[in-house]
């Protein structure tokens, strides 16, 4: 369906790359094409994610949210995935494509950490070197998920420069690709960078979608009205969002970082508040100052901390397939609490955005809609964070 040939969904992603890069680009979109087709990579994927990671993960119907709410909810359970978070689907997609490209090292960058404790994770499994790189300022605020990388046998590289958080995770990790990139496969956590990487992480994640599609029939012999997931790359959202894009009866939400407010330039609210613009490789919306400078951003969530998007969310945003909003840091800490309370399951500060803006948006709803809401990790990583804001530690 899309993107095309170049990687473009519409006008947005593509390949804006030094000429440095276009060579490891063509390797892996050859090797992808070629490889996942195959009956080995199929059989060897399909058993690790459902003897490994956990899949199928629950459907879950919130009843205690639902009866809140006043309308039926239910939280696709991706916190419940091996590792915690969504992350696993894609990482062991892609070091086994690497694995089976001849690659022996593996690098990655990560934000709230879940990204790189899922690399860490499917390189110990398959028995591959592994680095990554995270920013210092979420070194500090994920102090759990870095000891957790050590433990997995990956060495973790600081990046001091920039903003110190994802963005800049990135750039570094670009950096050593670069270099590397003979022995070295980079594993994107998001449906980010330049073209095949958008494609394979949608691909990889939309296990999701297709999973929620079966299991909603099941429960309630029709599809959802509504789909909402949190959004900063962006591919816990398009994992659940493009299974269903074709069915124009399902309206899809992504809330993004709204930080301290709009009015601020602490936000990450990068389709609501972007322009148009070229990130890490890729033509997309992005928040930039007049100069074209990518801006600072700020989120309580790290892993919403990022100044841009993934294309194929641009794409939607361009189209009206799917609308996107934004959550200031306080209202995610009260879909936090809210959660926590009424269903005992603590979500992760970025799913915790979509709660909160159910919440505080409850009256759009009709009594016999259904939502489901993709809850992308689970909240033991941001309790002592939590604790430390509201002033518990």
């Amino acid at each position: 369906m899309f993107p095309d040939k170049k990687g473009k969904f519409g006008i947005f992603g593509g390949r804006f790359v030094p000429e440095t890069l276009i060579a490891p680009l063509e390797e892996l979109e050859k090797g992808y094409k070629e490889i996942v087709k195959t009956k080995e990579f199929k059989e060897k994927l399909n058993n690790l994610l459902k003897e490994y990671a956990g899949r199928p993960t629950p459907l879950y119907f919130a009843e205690n949210l639902s009866k809140y709410l006043g309308f039926k909810v239910y939280l696709k359970r991706e916190d419940l995935a091996f590792t915690g978070a969504h992350k696993i689907n894609n990482t062991i997609g892609q070091v086994l494509l690497a694995k089976m490209m001849g690659k022996k090292r593996i690098i990655a960058e990560t934000g709230a950490g879940q990204h790189g404790v899922a690399t860490a994770t499917a390189s110990a499994l398959l028995n591959m070197e592994c680095v990554v790189y995270m920013g210092e300022i979420d070194l500090e605020r994920q102090k759990l998920n870095v000891y957790r990388m050590k433990l997995l046998g990956a060495k973790v590289v600081p990046v001091t420069s920039g903003s110190k958080t994802l963005k800049d995770a990135i750039n570094e990790a670009m950096r050593d690709w670069i270099t590397n990139f003979e022995t070295t496969h980079y594993v994107i956590g998001s449906v980010v960078g330049p073209h095949p990487y958008p494609l394979i992480v949608r691909n990889f994640q939309s296990v999701i979608g297709k999973e929620t599609k079966k299991q909603i029939i099941e429960k309630e012999k029709r599809l959802p009205d509504y789909l909402i997931a949190c959004v900063g790359g962006g591919s816990n959202s398009i994992g659940l969002f493009y299974p269903f894009y074709k069915y124009k009866s399902v309206k899809f939400i992504g809330v993004e970082g709204g930080g301290q407010g709009l009015n601020t330039d602490k936000h990450s609210a990068t389709l609501t508040k972007g322009e148009k613009g070229i990130l890490h490789g890729s033509f997309s919306y992005v928040l930039q100052d007049n100069y074209g400078q990518i801006k600072i951003t700020h989120s309580i969530s790290a892993g919403l901390d990022y100044p841009g998007v993934g294309p194929e969310h641009a794409f939607y945003k361009e189209t009206g397939r799917a609308e996107y909003f934004s959550v200031d840091d306080k209202t995610a800490l009260k879909g936090f609490h809210i959660l926590s309370e009424l269903e005992g399951i603590i979500p992760a500060l970025e799913p915790s955005h979509a709660i909160g803006y159910l919440i505080e948006n409850k009256d759009r709803f009709k009594k016999d809609d259904i939502v489901v809401l993709c809850l992308s990790g689970r909240g033991d990583k941001d309790v002592l964070e939590v604790a430390r804001i509201e002033g518990e530690l």
